[in-house]
């Protein structure tokens, strides 16, 4: 007689069978024993406090692990709170499969407990979205929703599951086998566009290199670096695409963006998007005449924004092998004595010199670029760096800097605040299987921080020693002094008179550590702040928060243009 297992079983063992290793989320009706069963087979269950810091851990360990993380919710509003992270998921380009439990079927259309139309309401937000009519076809159903999740350009998944399903019982052999899903195919760049890309920056007058994390996730690395250094090209980074090649190369322009960016004449995207990211590719941050070649994995990206002048379907580590080859045999480098060059460093100098000043300006309250200053100075130079909020990120961006690919976790391309400490819980928990001893940094301004801050009690459950840095304005953007905001508040109905972009004044987010028996630190001054990262660095089993009080009108530099092109149409 054939050995009979219930959904929830099917379902784990499916899982497993799929390469997946790490579950996300938090359990209810009906969910809690497929939980159980997730467990049994071995895969790893983390149990989050809000369901879309689930999915935003979910989908790090994706793009860190190159394999779908899932996120296992209940029903109705379980659901719905990951359409957020689902979205960031499908809009960063980085693996997720959402799991959602369900009413049971014979209690739809009467009003079942948490009754949604949740496939529907996530198929906007995915590639793939589905409820497998019985136990017996979930297999097929998990193998394509996480081939689809990986396959391509990487996104999110959605398989919906009835209570009565999951509990269905039914013999082995009545279910439907499958296969583990092959890896992705790779496509290969046209030989031809190989040579006729070469041909074009060894002839350009302003070249440049965008690098994107398209890049990072396609662990082209090895070649990119090897590209820039034979060829001395000038590069940028995205933000998440810091690090592929370092940040500290003599050939990266960060600190000249503005100018590369407006006067390139010719421009190769790799794993790069012309989003509002990167202004779209257009006048006034980019010139008018500017040629670009485009490096992307999927062809509908393609002669987005603006007409290309090559535009290469491939994915970016063959691409980045065949250009080296190519750059190689012409022994292409490009004059360091260049009037390109020239006007590149002498705009990075300038501004490096600006930053340098601010970085070094340690009076009280502080201002954000002594802070990432000297947090920079004591941090490991590996360490994964996860970074969120306005000015936080932005800044911080410049300073902190990152030298290995996929070090840096940001709010991405969607520009979703609340991401920082479910990235940290991914982070941390790839750290510690992949690459022990790696430290996490979570650097949050404080608003950002508001978003998933219980996610501390997760890190502490989990022993997961992410240190997290808050800087603290006060403010959305910008806050207000203690002694103004009290004025403020004394002006009549709070609700009428504190402006939107005001959150209390100094909080001690640092005394959340006592809820654990644990201590945070705060900082008002540098001496301070080194004492506290010096503390925090040591090697724990727990989480540190440091909260850093700094000007509540602390700024970035002047800009050149306003941070996102608008359309003036």
């Amino acid at each position: 007689m054939s050995e009979e297992i219930n959904g929830n079983m099917v379902l784990a063992r499916a899982l497993k069978e799929q390469g997946i290793e790490y579950v996300f989320g938090i359990v209810g009706h009906p969910v809690i024993e497929l939980s159980m069963a997730i467990q049994s087979v071995g895969l790893k269950y983390i149990g989050m406090r809000n369901e879309q810091s689930a999915t935003y851990a979910a989908q790090a360990i994706g793009y860190l692990t190159k394999k779908p993380g899932v996120c296992l919710v209940v029903s109705g509003p379980g659901l719905l709170h990951c359409t957020g992270g689902m979205a960031n998921a499908q809009i960063n380009c980085w693996p997720l499969l959402v799991i959602g439990g369900a009413t049971n079927e014979d209690h739809e259309g009467i009003g079942g407990f948490q009754e949604c139309n949740q496939v529907e309401l996530s198929r906007p937000y995915c590639k793939y979205a589905a409820r497998p009519p019985n136990a017996s076809l979930i297999p097929t159903h998990v193998e394509k929703a996480v081939r689809l999740a990986c396959y391509g350009r990487p996104g999110a998944s959605y398989l919906d599951f009835p209570g009565n399903i999951l509990q269905s019982v039914i013999s082995v052999d009545k279910i439907v086998s499958c296969y583990s899903h092959p890896e992705p195919p790779i496509p290969f760049p046209n030989p031809k566009e190989i040579i006729s890309s070469a041909d074009a920056l060894c002839s350009a007058k302003k070249p440049l290199v965008i690098i994107g994390k398209g890049a990072g996730y396609a662990r082209a690395e090895t070649y990119l670096r090897q590209l820039i250094h034979q060829t001395n090209l000038p590069f940028l980074a995205t933000p998440m695409g810091k690090g592929v090649v370092p940040d500290t190369a003599r050939q990266s322009v960060a600190s000249a963006r503005t100018l590369a960016l407006q006067k390139a004449d010719l421009i190769l995207l790799v794993g790069a998007r012309l989003n509002w990211i990167l202004h779209f590719g257009r006048s006034p941050r980019f010139d008018s005449n500017v040629k670009v070649i485009q490096v992307d994995i999927v062809p509908e990206e393609m002669h987005n924004s603006i007409k290309s002048l090559a535009a290469i379907q491939s994915d970016i580590l063959p691409f980045a092998d065949a250009l080296v080859d190519e750059m190689s045999k012409r022994k292409f480098r490009f004059d360091e004595n260049n009037e390109w060059w020239k006007e590149l460093n002498d705009k990075c100098e300038k501004n490096q010199k600006i930053v340098k000043e601010m970085s070094l300006d340690n009076s009280v309250p502080l201002n954000y670029y002594s802070v990432f200053h000297n947090v920079y100075d004591m941090i490991p130079n590996d360490c994964i760096i996860i970074s969120e909020g306005a000015n936080t990120m932005d800044i911080g961006r410049s300073i902190l800097l990152n030298n290995l690919p996929r070090h840096r976790l940001d709010a991405g391309t969607f520009g979703t605040m609340g991401v920082g400490l479910g990235f940290g819980i991914a982070a941390a928990l790839y750290c510690r299987d992949y690459c022990p001893g790696k430290r996490v940094i979570c650097v949050e301004g404080d608003s950002a921080f508001g978003f998933s801050g219980m996610e501390i009690e997760t890190m502490i459950r989990y022993n997961l020693p992410v240190v997290i840095i808050i800087v603290n304005n006060s403010g959305i953007g910008m806050g207000f002094s203690k002694e103004d905001y009290k004025s403020i508040q004394e002006m009549g109905d709070p609700s009428l008179t504190i402006p939107a972009t005001a959150l209390n004044a100094e909080t001690h987010y640092e005394h959340m550590m006592n809820m654990f028996d644990k201590k945070g630190f705060y900082a008002r001054t540098i001496p301070e702040l080194k004492k506290a990262v010096k503390e925090a660095l040591i090697p724990t089993d727990h989480p540190s928060i440091i909260n850093v009080f700094i000007n509540p009108q602390a700024d970035r530099k002047p800009q050149t243009f306003s941070w996102l092109t608008e359309s003036k149409l």
